[in-house]
């Protein structure tokens, strides 16, 4: 029997999407009521060497459409990562909600099988679409939504798990 790979795809990135949104609200309004700049925390990083709030947004984002690409042969939007601004990091979230929306299950589900090389300055790694989605697109994925919210809650913005999980 065929996984969903769709299931386990675009269903759980559009709600961490969905929700790391509704946390970009809760920056925006927390930096109004504090009057601090809401467009600041786009710089926030965990240590100097680790990428910023921005790249992490851009990167949870990038995860989740080309996960999807990959395994459906549908072209991915280009984004040139260059937001500068929250309400651009949320127009970004929209854009790569489109793009999931747009892609019909038929083109992920049954895509168990299909080789996926992922190629890095020092070398590449090879997964099965099945061991591709488990093993890398959403730890991947988790690992950048996660450190988006931290970095939001380490600087005061009043965010939960419920925040997290996306309302639920």
């Amino acid at each position: 029997m065929a996984t969903e790979l769709y299931s386990l795809t675009v269903p759980v990135f559009t709600r961490g999407l969905t929700a790391l949104s509704a946390i970009l609200d809760k920056a925006a309004a927390h930096a109004a009521e504090t009057g601090a700049d809401a467009d600041a925390l786009l710089a926030l990083r965990l240590i100097g060497d680790m990428n910023p709030f921005s790249k992490q947004v851009q990167t949870a984002c990038d995860s989740a459409k080309l996960c999807v690409s990959r395994l459906s042969g549908v072209a991915a939007p280009v984004m040139d990562d260059s937001e500068a601004t929250l309400d651009q990091l949320k127009a970004r979230i929209r854009a790569t909600l489109d793009y999931l929306a747009s892609v019909p299950r038929d083109a992920i589900d049954g895509q168990e099988g299909r080789e996926v090389v992922l190629t890095f300055p020092g070398g590449e790694m090879k997964f099965l679409g099945q061991a591709y989605v488990i093993d890398f697109a959403l730890p991947n994925f988790y690992f950048h939504l996660t450190t988006a919210y931290a970095l939001l809650r380490a600087d005061g913005v009043p965010l939960g798990k419920r925040d997290y999980l996306g309302g639920r």
